[in-house]
């Protein structure tokens, strides 16, 4: 059976290679895929991003199943378009997609439905938001409505750093937020203390089936200093997840989710990640919602994954997900990011990449921003690759990721030395 995955991202590259592996899979189409999708012989590159076109496309191929990577494909509607062709594809609605597309929509759906997040108010004004800043104080957490590919947040740790966001989000668009129906508004919420924690899900409408829990790195240095990025590295499992913690984001988190979306008219099928803040005392809260997988948490957890996904995922487009389980490694996987020179705010392309090693089971090269150009592979994105490598803990994981990235070079790369110091900290 033929298999498309669409993006162009690290997540996607995961995805396909996992769902290569399939029994019954006979080729995967990434659209448009990257330098490694291309150079992977069980994946094809297919040069498409309208969304008419990849439903042509899936008619044409007879492809059995798709599966949406990013948030951009799914606001543009692309479930909507595919299901209206009877064609089978994991992920959700526009109108169920909104949980990330907007971050009003979610804290609204959040309150209405009494799950655990911080305290905020939503502003169009910029006056008013400022004012608002400044009775508050900092800490605080400022949030573009609208995708903005992971770089939409600014924890602000002084005044300074709020107003600053608040004018890049509804003055400048320094972040390049695409802006939801009725122009910029900002999200500004209660900063949230404790540790956090991505809590994946596959989603049937009714049905949910949890993912091996993960954490990722958002800041761009060592120490978690420096800004926002889309991700710098990720390991799983996460530690701060323990049983008592898993229960309770399932009972007061993720069922409330699903059933609310269900009452609300908008039943919720696909990937939904809710980012957790979990205090002291093992309270989880939800950050943020989004409606696909995480990148870089993908790339660990499709390291660890054991079961055929393609099989799951077929369970999940038919909504008998309560007949499928998942089948995890017990070893734990942590990913490195190597980014370009200036990610995240004006990422440099067109470094040429060398040295890349050689895959294998316990290690593995995703790629997000590079194409390849002839003989060469270049940087083309701010995150370029994952280095991803398995391990009989955290610290050996971490130790067989940074081992396997040594002889990755291209100027001006950009990586973390420290991923997973939680979990080792731990």
């Amino acid at each position: 059976m033929k298999v498309l995955v669409l993006g162009n991202g690290g997540r996607e590259h995961a995805l396909a290679w996992r769902l290569a592996q399939g029994e019954r899979v006979s080729q995967v189409f990434v659209a448009p895929g990257n330098g490694g999708t291309a150079r992977d012989s069980k994946l094809k590159n297919v040069p498409l991003t309208d969304v008419k076109a990849l439903a042509d496309f899936a008619q044409e191929h007879k492809i059995a199943l798709t599966v949406v990577g990013p948030e951009a494909f799914l606001a543009a509607g692309v479930v909507d378009e595919f299901r209206a062709r009877g064609l089978r594809i994991f992920g959700p609605t526009k109108a169920a997609a909104q949980l990330e597309s907007s971050k009003a929509f979610a804290k609204e759906f959040m309150k209405r439905h009494n799950i655990p997040t911080a305290a905020y108010e939503t502003f169009s004004d910029a006056a008013q938001a400022h004012a608002y800043v400044d009775a508050q104080g900092a800490p605080i957490v400022i949030k573009a409505d609208g995708l903005a590919a992971g770089k939409g947040v600014v924890v602000a740790m002084t005044l300074a750093e709020a107003h600053e966001a608040i004018d890049w989000i509804l003055a400048d668009n320094k972040l390049g937020v695409v802006h939801n129906e009725g122009g910029a508004r900002v999200v500004i919420e209660q900063f949230l203390e404790g540790e956090e924690a991505s809590f994946i899900v596959l989603c049937d409408g009714r049905n949910v089936l949890p993912l091996a829990t993960s954490q990722d790195h958002k800041r761009l240095q060592d120490g978690d200093q420096g800004p926002n990025t889309g991700g710098m590295g990720a390991y799983s499992p996460a530690p701060v997840v323990t049983p008592n913690v898993h229960a309770k984001v399932m009972h007061e988190i993720v069922m409330p989710t699903i059933q609310g979306m269900a009452r609300d008219g908008i039943p919720f099928t696909g990937f939904l990640y809710a980012g957790l803040m979990i205090d002291a005392q093992g309270q989880p809260r939800t950050i943020e919602f989004n409606t696909r997988m995480g990148d870089p948490e993908t790339q660990p957890i499709m390291m660890r994954l054991k079961s055929d996904l393609f099989e799951v995922l077929m369970h999940a487009t038919d909504g008998t997900l309560d007949q499928a389980e998942l089948q995890w490694d017990r070893r734990a996987a942590l990913g490195v990011v190597m980014a370009a020179s200036g990610y995240p705010l004006s990422p440099r392309k067109g470094d040429v990449i060398t040295g890349l090693p050689e895959d294998s089971e316990e290690a593995m090269v995703f790629h997000a921003g590079t194409t390849q150009q002839g003989e060469q592979l270049v940087t083309s994105g701010g995150r370029v690759l994952c280095v991803t490598a398995l391990g009989e803990s955290v610290r050996h994981a971490q130790q067989h990721a940074y081992q396997a990235l040594t002889s990755i070079q291209f100027d001006g790369k950009q990586f973390r030395q420290d991923i997973g110091y939680r979990a080792i900290k731990r």
